[in-house]
């Protein structure tokens, strides 16, 4: 009897090595917590993958910067070290000026302003990307950006000497401009940051106080709408070339849901998370006439800064957004 059935075992032995060789697993680097709304959006854009591709492509979510720092994502995409990841473009500005154009104070301060500006950004990305060796899969604004602070802000000069949470090269440049301390913090150490003193104050969303418990060490959010910094999420080129063309449209597809929710999601991420650091004590103050003209001022430096370094393309990329 056993010999009998061992061709239909082994038969079954083979359908289920095919299928495991089918199946094809991807990583997916993020550098903010499981429960940040953008990394929320991640988790389904997965599920939505796994359902599309009928189970042949599975990525998994490594939140927290558990797997990579935030500045080392883009690198492990670029290399293969990774298939997938999200990326705050702001970091890059270094490394091309335009993928800080969505960190200059002021020039995108509504959703509908980011929107417009990722439209003309959009087509620039890609072309550097694609010389990098990646795609870009879907952009997602983080909420507007307030200042967060342990003491009250009349005006810019109440900066001054202040230790100011840098992440990225604009977040450098304002803290410059005020007089203020930069003090590069990534995401993930923003609370002990705060707690431990080695920063005071920082430009940041509703969101990111909230994932860091701000209010435990913080009073004051000032609600200046200074950008909204997009997370983009990138592919390594040749492992998507890899896949077979319904995995690649279902993953497409997934991709764009994904940005279409996720900005929906950061509009909402933007009230709640207010809500709740103002429940927990925390104030959320409009700027002052002369904060926000000072401010004002610094958007307007960086804004003639950037367009030095970033060009014709940079030139271009305005001139688009401002029609």
């Amino acid at each position: 009897m056993t010999v009998k059935f061992l061709p239909l075992a082994a038969t079954l032995l083979a359908l289920a090595a095919t299928a495991a060789q089918a199946q094809t697993k991807w990583d997916l680097p993020a550098a903010y917590p499981a429960t940040n709304f953008h990394t929320e959006n991640l988790v389904q854009f997965a599920a939505d993958i796994d359902k599309g591709s009928g189970g042949k492509l599975k990525v998994t979510v490594h939140a927290n910067a558990s797997l990579f720092k935030a500045p080392e994502i883009k690198r492990a995409v670029q290399g293969g070290q990774a298939q997938m990841g999200e990326v705050l473009l702001v970091n890059f500005q270094n490394e091309w000026p335009i993928f800080g154009a969505d960190g200059l104070p002021f020039l995108a301060d509504s959703y509908e302003e980011a929107a417009k500006l990722w439209k003309v950004q959009r087509p620039l990305l890609e072309k550097k990307l694609a010389e990098q060796g990646m795609m870009v899969l879907y952009a997602v604004a983080w909420p507007p950006q307030g200042i967060y602070t342990k003491r009250p802000l009349a005006s810019a000069a109440d900066l001054k000497g202040i230790k100011w949470r840098a992440y990225s090269p604009a977040t450098s440049r304002i803290a410059e401009l005020v007089g203020a301390q930069p003090v590069t913090v990534q995401a993930a150490e923003v609370s002990q940051a705060f707690a431990t003193g080695v920063t005071e104050s920082m430009m940041s969303s509703g969101s990111t106080g909230w994932d860091s418990k701000l209010y435990e060490h913080v009073k004051y959010w000032y609600d200046t709408q200074a950008w909204l910094p997009k997370n983009a999420v990138l592919v390594n080129k040749a492992a998507f070339d890899a896949l077979d063309k319904p995995t690649q449209a279902a993953l497409l597809k997934a991709a764009a849901d994904a940005e279409t929710r996720g900005w929906a999601a950061s509009r909402r991420a933007n009230g709640e998370t207010l809500e709740k650091l103002k429940a927990n004590g925390m104030q959320i103050l409009p700027p002052s006439p002369q904060l926000k003209a000072d401010l004002k001022k610094v958007g307007d430096t960086m804004l003639k800064e950037w367009l030095d370094k970033a060009g014709a393309e940079g030139r271009q990329l305005v001139d688009a957004f401002q029609k």
